[in-house]
């Protein structure tokens, strides 16, 4: 019987596989990390090799933790960070490393884009504002500074195409994707004709284009001997993990919005009339029939992790003595501090920022420092001064006519019980954990059940599958506190707007 469901998600950190019953129920999940390569100040890439690894170590992993698991996998789907720049050869072998999302190097491409064909008209296209977060502006500096790896590029494809193509030898991009390379025209669904001849692109470089929940191909006996899967095994185009992440969080009404909390945070709004708002991203839900508003952070929890790797030497040799998690370790420490963190602020721009305010040059302040700050408050700091971030996005949300009802939170993020409770009260909504909670991998098996056909009617099958493990409600007395830390969160920012793009033209 087939009766297993395998979702694999390829982060920014890392690939994470995990098996689940048809019904949605948790069977094995398994991470391998695999390393970034900041080159220089804005300059972010990936080895495709290194996703490829992920996803054969994370794979045997879970499938050695359930009974003749190889021979029970219905089908499997792959999501991911996204966008990211993939060049590959006519063999499918990358040509240069991959520039991720976070890779901000065309912002010369992205304001040269704008000029040419127009900001608004760009928007009208694709959905979104010009900016070296998408796709078609890294291809345009492919083309300008690297003309050799250009002409040797056959595919630009995305994430689950590449690990697709490793996995059944066929090229393909699913619609969510599609719609973040900046260069598909959403009123039509074809590839915009002024968007790629700005870059110079034949679109026969880019993959067909499919349902995430298509079936593209099937597992060779050449990845079947590297992964541990049974040849034959279905593969099913997939998604962004933003996409996942909402199908896992059963975020398929206007109201109820998903928080997945990594590297980065993204919040994920969903509406049925293609909503823009050029402060987000515009994409297709994994869905049919829906779309999403995406506001994008970029370095939320990377945030954390750079206090871990600069100032958490205590954590990480406790974390490695007793077993613990090091981030449990960090958010206790957090804990001994007041709401507030004795008056410090951060703001989370360690490596620019995209939504709201998409300003590349912002960078990280630790504001109100004082010598009677303690380590805990900075702590602290970090986690309230990401939320502050979100609520900013949320304000530019109900400007756009958006009703916010309901958090619901997912990934690495929702673990944090201090964490969603600080969430919480500076948003002033409940925050809602999913039982499930494991990210983007659940939201895959729903697309391979999809796919498979074991959900014809995906919505229903949704709710029962869903299932609130806990609340957060907000305390509004500290909601109340936090506002007038909030404002002044907006004000810093605004102060020293242009104090940022100045420094970056410091030598």
């Amino acid at each position: 019987m087939r009766d297993l469901l395998l979702g694999i998600d390829v982060g920014t950190t890392g690939v994470k596989a995990a098996l689940f019953t048809v019904e949605g129920v948790l069977l094995a999940a398994h991470s391998v990390e695999h390393p970034t390569h900041h080159l220089r100040a804005n300059w972010v890439e990936q080895e495709p090799e290194d996703w490829w690894r992920g996803v054969c170590g994370s794979v045997q992993y879970v499938l050695g933790q359930v009974p003749e698991a190889a021979d029970r996998v219905a089908g499997l789907a792959v999501s991911s960070q996204a966008p990211s720049m993939i060049a590959l050869d006519a063999e499918g072998q990358p040509v240069r490393p991959a520039l991720i999302w976070m890779d901000r190097r065309a912002e010369t491409e992205a304001a040269q884009m704008a000029a040419q064909l127009g900001h608004d008209e760009v928007i009208r296209i694709s959905g979104n504002r010009p900016d070296p977060y998408y796709v078609a502006p890294k291809i345009a500096w492919m083309r300008a500074h690297e003309p050799e790896l250009f002409q040797q590029t056959r595919w630009f494809a995305q994430i689950p195409g590449y690990i697709n193509y490793r996995l059944s030898g066929v090229m393909t991009l699913d619609e969510v994707h599609a719609g973040l390379t900046q260069l598909r025209d959403r009123n039509t669904g074809a590839w915009s004709p002024d968007i790629c001849g700005f870059c110079g692109l034949d679109p026969a470089k880019l993959p067909p284009v499919y349902p995430g929940h298509h079936i593209q191909g099937e597992v060779t006996p050449q990845a079947a001997a590297a992964t541990g899967l049974r040849a034959g095994t279905p593969v099913m185009v997939g998604t962004v993990d933003g996409a996942a992440a909402a199908v896992e969080a059963g975020v398929a009404e206007e109201g109820i919005i998903a928080e997945m909390t990594g590297t980065s945070t993204v919040l994920l709004i969903p509406n049925s009339s293609q909503i823009s708002e050029p402060a987000f991203i515009a994409m297709p839900h994994a869905l049919p029939g829906l779309h999403l508003l995406v506001a994008a952070m970029v370095s939320s929890g990377a945030s954390l992790n750079w206090f871990r790797d600069q100032f958490g030497r205590w954590e990480v040799e406790q974390a490695a003595q007793s077993g613990e998690d090091v981030f449990d370790l960090l958010t206790q420490q957090a804990a001994k501090a007041p709401q507030g963190s004795d008056g410090v602020i951060f703001l989370p721009y360690m490596m620019g920022e995209r939504a709201p305010i998409w300003h590349t040059q912002a960078r990280g302040v630790l504001f109100g420092l004082s010598l009677a700050t303690e380590r805990s408050a900075v702590i602290r700091s970090i986690l309230e001064g990401t939320a502050f971030a979100m609520r900013h996005n949320l304000d530019v949300a109900r400007k756009a006519g958006v009703q916010v009802t309901e958090i619901r939170s997912v990934g690495g993020g929702a673990r944090s019980r201090l964490w969603c409770q600080i969430k919480a009260n500076i948003l002033g909504v409940p925050v809602a954990i999913p039982e499930a909670a494991v990210g983007a991998p659940f939201g895959d098996a729903v697309l391979v059940g999809m796919g498979a056909g074991f959900y014809p009617d995906v919505l229903t099958a949704l709710k029962g599958m869903v299932r609130i493990r806990q609340i957060y409600d907000p305390d509004l007395e500290h909601a109340w506190r936090y506002s007038r830390q909030y404002a002044l969160f907006r004000s810093i920012y605004t102060h020293l707007r242009d104090d940022f793009d100045r420094l970056a033209e410091v030598p």
